[in-house]
């Protein structure tokens, strides 16, 4: 009997230097793919957190005036008086501190008497620009 020569190929053990080259190419275009999306996404869910925030602090301001027949003097009132348990967080600024209080203009009268200005309006603190294009602390 005769001996048979075989021809072929040696079996492979691993990947080759291109084939590793291709797999994080194509990692690397999908991550630049994903990222801008993800940031958006972050974004956009911060400004849906902070238009809900507002929403509620002036509902609470509202509430507040029908009850009393006076504005609260600092979001913190809003607190001590049980309409809310805590100042929601900011999140663009990450503070409960930052909130931007907008006070009620009085007349020279009702500063005669002594009746202190009070919160009509709150804004974010935060300098950041919008999605849309408009500043957070004009919300």
């Amino acid at each position: 009997m005769g001996q048979s020569i075989v021809i072929g190929r040696k079996k492979s053990h691993g990947f080759t230097l291109i084939e590793l080259i291709i797999v994080f190419a194509l990692i690397g275009i999908l991550v630049s793919l994903a990222l801008p999306q993800y940031k958006y996404a972050t974004k956009k869910a911060r400004e849906a957190v902070l238009k809900e925030d507002l929403y509620i602090l002036r509902k609470l301001i509202d509430q507040y005036f029908s009850d009393k027949g006076k504005y609260p003097p600092s979001l913190q009132a809003l607190v001590d008086e049980g309409y809310l348990r805590r100042l929601p967080i900011d999140p663009f600024t990450g503070s409960d501190k930052t909130w931007e209080e907008i006070k009620e203009e009085l007349s020279p009268e009702d500063i005669l008497s002594g009746r202190e200005a009070g919160v009509i309006d709150v804004r974010s603190g935060s300098k950041e620009i919008a999605i849309d294009g408009t500043p957070y602390n004009t919300w």
